[in-house]
């Protein structure tokens, strides 16, 4: 946001200390803020959101209040749905600051900032310049569930597409796979994410069959690849109840041979939370598959809950680390943390890593400084369908 802008935003300043409500105004029409509002309380505050005539574009609030502190004044305005930025401070330590930072996330709140008192017109500034009104942000929709008999239909009638996200080597810049996504092309609604209909899948018994769809599409398209000398490697989301089916192991190998593919350029990704509920069922069907040279990746690794004891003994190849622990791990020491711990981890038992979510070059030098293996993650591209692909493959020169 270019500081003239600045002048445009309604901000609103809670705070019980007058002192510090006054030093934050000051700080804030130093930096171009003019329409800056205050309240002493968090039971001020939400009064002061309901009378509003135009809703506030920012709120700059303390933690530690009386009455209704700084967590619970989130909650409230959760409730109310604020869709403006909010930027927490307090005089408590860094740590404390980003765990509230998360639950305010959880709350589906646009946090943009978590800094300690004293307040810094550098920083309060920077915060600032990096705000995204929620009016220039594309609306979301919530779309109408899919119904079972439009997901069995759309089985039926080859509705299902594919689209690839490249999946970038971090030492040369080159583009080493892609994984495999699921969309939905609804003749109504036009393109569905996964989320619209795995879920249904799951609940209603048709994922056996949207994972046998889903697997020999990829397996098609990377033979074309393979067939034009586009040697990349493909990963897919397999489901873990997959695993257990009669004849899934030999459907993997003869698919996959079909299509001219070599096992080692197919990756199967399983999340880590469902691998680790039945690991005595899973474990031996994964090393015949390792046998048979598949590699295999825990997916959005950090979030499940293996232990490293269950890591051990699965023959995994590569570990996924969620985008939660890579984006914007730069600015949050917890997240950092894990980062760390997690590709250390990898390499101490031999696999490889991929950091999932990474969209800033800030994420880049940081995973790249960490020595992670791979970046999948917007700053190099989205998913794309495959004419996207093979553009984006010609064209590519590494990272910018």
């Amino acid at each position: 946001m270019e500081e003239k802008n600045l002048s445009k935003l309604r901000i609103l300043v809670v705070d019980n200390e007058v002192f510090v409500l006054n030093l934050c105004v000051r700080i804030l029409k130093n930096i171009g803020c003019e329409n800056v509002i205050t309240a002493n309380s968090g039971k001020q505050a939400l009064e002061k959101l309901n009378q509003a005539q135009k809703n506030f574009d920012v709120i700059i609030c303390d933690l530690n209040m009386p009455e209704i502190d700084g967590i619970e004044f989130m909650r409230h305005i959760s409730e109310k749905n604020f869709t403006g930025g909010i930027i927490l401070f307090s005089g408590e330590d860094q740590r404390i600051l980003e765990v509230v930072r998360d639950l305010a996330k959880a709350h589906k709140l646009n946090v943009f900032g978590a800094i300690q008192k004293p307040l810094k017109p550098d920083v309060l500034k920077l915060l600032l310049d990096n705000y995204k009104s929620a009016q220039t942000k594309k609306k979301f929709t919530p779309q109408k569930p899919i119904t079972e008999e439009e997901l069995r239909a759309g089985l039926d009638g080859d509705e299902l597409q594919l689209v690839f996200q490249p999946k970038v080597k971090i030492a040369d810049g080159t583009i080493m796979g892609v994984e495999a996504l699921a969309r939905w092309h609804h003749a109504d609604r036009g393109i569905l994410g996964s989320g619209a209909f795995i879920p249904l899948a799951e609940k209603v018994g048709l994922i056996n069959d949207l994972t046998y769809t889903i697997y020999k599409k990829a397996m098609i398209q990377t033979g074309e690849w393979h067939a034009n000398a586009i040697d990349i490697k493909v990963s897919v989301n397999v489901s873990i109840n997959n695993f257990t089916l009669e004849g899934f192991s030999d459907f993997l190998v003869t698919t996959a041979k079909e299509q001219g593919v070599d096992l080692s350029k197919v990756i199967l990704e399983v999340t880590e939370s469902k691998v680790m509920a039945d690991v005595q069922g899973c474990l031996e069907i994964l090393i015949q598959l390792r046998m048979k040279k598949f590699g295999l990746s825990m997916d959005d690794f950090g979030i499940g809950q293996s232990t490293m004891e269950q890591l051990k003994r699965i023959p995994f190849t590569e570990l996924r680390i969620d985008r939660a622990f890579v984006h914007g791990a730069s600015h949050d020491s917890g997240a950092r943390a894990i980062l760390e711990s997690s590709l250390q981890l990898a390499k101490r038992l031999n696999m490889e890593t991929v950091a999932e979510g990474a969209e800033t070059r800030e994420d880049w030098d940081l995973v790249e400084s960490l020595e992670c293996d791979y970046v999948q993650g917007f700053y190099c591209a989205k998913p794309m369908p495959n004419e996207k692909l093979i553009e984006f493959i010609e064209t590519w020169t590494g990272p910018h």
